[in-house]
């Protein structure tokens, strides 16, 4: 087994073909631009690594990914709301991997969170898995290009629903409309996405990677588009009344009283 050097709260290794790359940012895994770029670098040494043919995308804690801390050690949630743009820039380097991924979705994959749960090809999770693009329950427009990949998932209209309410589902709904691929007790999750990393593994790595590029081709730069066309709105939207109303409902764990402003 090798092992590549790990990152500040970010564990890499390689075992046989298949490599797992596991956020420890217990117990939600907040990410910020460090941890974005940092999952983006593992990604792109284990491209160039020959040895590797898989990923498994997978986190330690409650949650697989809760998103962006916007009150994280006290900081003012507008100078939060500002790292949110640059972070999902980054975030367009993990969409070009080329090797595949299988995220193991064992928690939470919540607002941004869901952006990165929907990085890897394949899901697999567990009924107490909660999924949720709650950016709108929030107050501003949904970002980590999930207006390109959450559609290309389940459908233009699930997606709005999904959208539009920022309802939070299970893995057993997740598993129906085709946001997750695999379905097992909480437990096995982890073991369930490295069966399948390794499954895929035994393939030409050849015939997987150019099939992958057929199957993806245009997402790159449609997700790109996405990203610059959210960060736009999603700067408009961080100086509104609705989106301060929105964060405090949310610290405050009450509905939201939007008044449009």
């Amino acid at each position: 087994m090798t092992t590549p050097p790990s990152l500040p709260q970010l564990d890499v290794r390689i075992d046989g073909a298949v490599a797992t790359v596991e956020l420890q940012r217990p117990p939600h895994n907040f990410f910020d631009i460090p941890m974005i770029s940092g999952i983006a670098d593992a990604f792109e040494a284990l491209e160039a690594d020959p040895a590797c043919r898989a990923i498994v995308l997978c986190a330690e804690g409650k949650s697989f990914c809760a998103g962006a801390d916007f009150n994280s050690d006290g900081a003012p949630v507008q100078a939060s709301a500002r790292a949110m743009n640059p972070l999902y820039f980054e975030a367009i380097r993990l969409f070009a991997c080329t090797k595949p991924v299988v995220g193991a979705i064992h928690g939470a994959a919540v607002g941004g969170g869901l952006g990165l749960a929907l990085v890897p090809d394949f899901r697999v999770t567990c009924p107490e898995a909660r999924f949720s693009a709650n950016f709108n329950r929030l107050g501003f427009h949904p970002g980590f290009g999930l207006s390109v990949t959450l559609p290309r998932l389940v459908g233009a209209q699930q997606a709005a629903l999904l959208f539009y309410t920022g309802r939070r589902i299970g893995g057993e709904e997740a598993l129906c409309i085709g946001l997750a691929d695999v379905l097992v007790p909480q437990d096995q999750v982890r073991a369930a996405a490295l069966e399948l990393a390794a499954e895929i593994a035994v393939s030409s790595p050849d015939a997987v990677q150019s099939t992958r590029a057929t199957l993806r081709a245009g997402l790159v730069d449609a997700i790109r588009q996405a990203v610059a066309r959210e960060s736009i709105e999603q700067n408009r939207q961080f100086k509104t009344e609705d989106f301060r109303e929105g964060v405090r409902a949310m610290t405050e764990r009450r509905a939201p009283r939007f008044t449009g402003r």
